[in-house]
């Protein structure tokens, strides 16, 4: 594949002060299958580089292979060189690993052992390596949750994974990278599970690493606003060669590969938008009823958490509701409660005009829950069964409770799994095979499949591309059109909240803050911490 548009500097891959030096690298599968076709790009101290593309596209694939992170009985071909060092053997890059370069993963639940405390994750790496005491480790790990701004870091050191929520989690996974002061960060979509303002801090606290310390990064993320206002050049992929690079503002300006432009086109944008893909589709009496809604919960080391306090909020059926905050805010916690799978401690909820309140006991109070309400979680990972193939989970729920066939079941989940963008070769893969983005459409599609009057979506695209998300987006504004179908949206994505949904709620700190027309609270917030979050969305500068 020909690169449309080649560095404006070629010069920089000869410069000896490169710390990361990829040459025409390419890896083939035991089976001859190649997925790396000749990529070549450098990551100079001081500066970032962005890798986009969409799910598939090889770029956490070429990230992985810098470190030596490849499938098994893979070939390798071309040249890799960290800070001037290559070839790179197995030893060499465990030294490396060790000390001169460290990854940050997508999904950090996947990274962590949820067994050990956070703090026992944080200061391994100090005592083997650095030899280090326990309490000096300590010290220094809750310095660095500090630096990638945790709020009280001391106290979660004895906290473990299932304790924290997904952006605070992936801000362990951060700090955790640096415990060795590295001079290569590579950071494969580190930000996905972050709300805006935290990822407004996570992302000013990695621009001053590099300057600070002169650290190199290679950032892997779909959103191109995030890419732009953050890295220096971007390196565009698709099936797993480079199609475009050049300096981020001038390939988000001015793309010139045919696929660069369509990604361009499918970035939402906080201004600009007609408004809600679904709106005019609300209709009728209120399908969601929230009156004075509360939860707390005991937290060890923090005594009691106020998690949800007194919440009202409507949603009429048809209609499109999305729920924004920071990461600790409330949202999970109130659709958890809106789904049936929290207790609440006050207030009513109503959907359908039934009092659901309770949770459902029993299998026949489950199933018809169910059948009304759906949810698609923040982790895909999670809720899918990792023995399954995606076909199945889907037809699994079709069969239980549409009544369907196997033959009529199957026929129907390559459907849904096809309008989600999915393949066969992807239907017939279990979850641990599959990408974080190819799980969640499989969620996606599951949830979607008996067709459910309300659909809860929490953070549900935070790990799609920006294509696919736009037609996952498309999907459901057809159903809800089409069907009726009633949609509560959980979001850090500002954008994407004012394509999606004609009423906004705003929590902090388990209180709504602010609520309204999805537009007019973009447009002229109210709240102080509404006009922060607008604050904080990346704009490429």
């Amino acid at each position: 594949m020909t690169v449309t548009s080649a560095l404006r500097d070629p010069s920089a891959l000869d410069a000896p002060s490169a710390l990361l030096e990829i040459r025409d690298l390419t890896l083939d599968l035991s089976d001859g299958t190649r997925l790396l076709h000749g990529i070549t790009l450098s990551v100079a101290p001081g500066e970032t580089v962005g890798l986009v593309g969409e799910s598939g596209s090889g770029k956490s694939l070429t990230a992985r292979t810098v470190l030596g992170l490849t499938p098994d009985r893979a070939h390798i071909g071309g040249s890799v060189s960290v800070d001037g060092r290559s070839p790179l053997s197995p030893a060499a890059l465990r030294a490396i690993r060790r000390s001169d370069a460290a990854m940050v993963f997508q999904d950090p639940r996947a990274g962590i052992n949820p067994m050990r405390t956070i703090g026992d994750h944080l200061t391994e790496a100090l005592r083997l390596n650095e030899g280090w005491s326990r309490g000096r480790a300590r010290a220094r790990a809750a310095e660095l949750l500090a630096d990638v701004r945790l709020p009280s870091p001391a106290e979660h050191l004895d906290q473990h994974p299932h304790e924290l929520s997904g952006g605070m989690l992936q801000r362990v996974m951060i700090a955790g990278a640096l415990t060795t002061a590295p001079r290569l960060l590579v950071c494969d979509e580190p930000t996905t599970a972050l709300d805006v303002t935290t990822q407004a801090e996570i992302v000013q606290v990695l621009r001053e690493l590099c300057a600070d310390r002169g650290m190199g990064m290679l950032f892997i993320t779909h959103d191109l606003n995030l890419a732009g206002s953050l890295c220096d050049r971007l390196v565009v992929m698709k099936d797993g060669a480079v199609v475009e690079e050049g300096p981020a503002l001038e390939v988000l300006r001015d793309p010139q590969a045919e696929y660069t432009k369509r990604l361009v086109a499918a970035t939402p944008r906080l201004s600009g938008e007609d408004g809600a893909v679904g709106s005019g589709a609300a209709g009728g009496g209120p399908m969601v009823q929230v009156a004075g809604v509360s939860k707390t919960y005991r937290v060890r080391g923090r005594g009691e958490v106020r998690a949800v306090v007194g919440a009202d909020l409507e949603i009429p059926a048809g209609g499109a509701l999305a729920v924004v905050g920071e990461s600790g805010s409330g949202k999970s916690t109130l659709a958890r409660m809106i789904v049936g799978l929290e207790q609440t401690d006050t207030g009513a909820i109503r959907i359908g005009g039934r009092d659901t309140s309770a949770v459902p006991k029993g299998r026949e109070q489950r199933l018809a829950r169910a059948k009304s309400v759906q949810m698609v979680f923040q982790d895909p990972y999670l809720s899918l069964d990792p023995r399954i193939p995606a076909r199945q989970a889907v037809s699994d729920v079709l069969q239980l409770h549409a009544g369907l066939d196997r033959a009529a079941a199957g026929a129907r989940a390559m459907e849904l799994l096809a309008a989600v963008g999915l393949s066969e070769e992807h239907a017939v893969a279990r979850p641990k095979t599959l990408s974080g983005g190819q799980r969640q459409r499989v969620a996606i599609a599951r949830a979607l499949a008996i067709e459910p009057d309300l659909l809860v979506m929490d953070e549900a695209t935070s790990a799609l591309d920006v294509s696919v998300q736009a037609q996952v987006l498309d999907l459901v504004a057809e159903i809800r059109r089409a069907q009726g179908l009633t949609l509560l949206f959980i979001s850090h994505d500002l954008a994407v909240v004012r394509r999606v949904c004609e009423q906004t709620v705003v929590m902090r700190r388990g209180e709504i803050v602010e609520h309204g027309a999805t537009a007019e609270i973009l447009s002229a917030p109210q709240h102080p911490y509404t006009r922060l979050l607008l604050d904080s969305v990346p704009v490429p500068a």
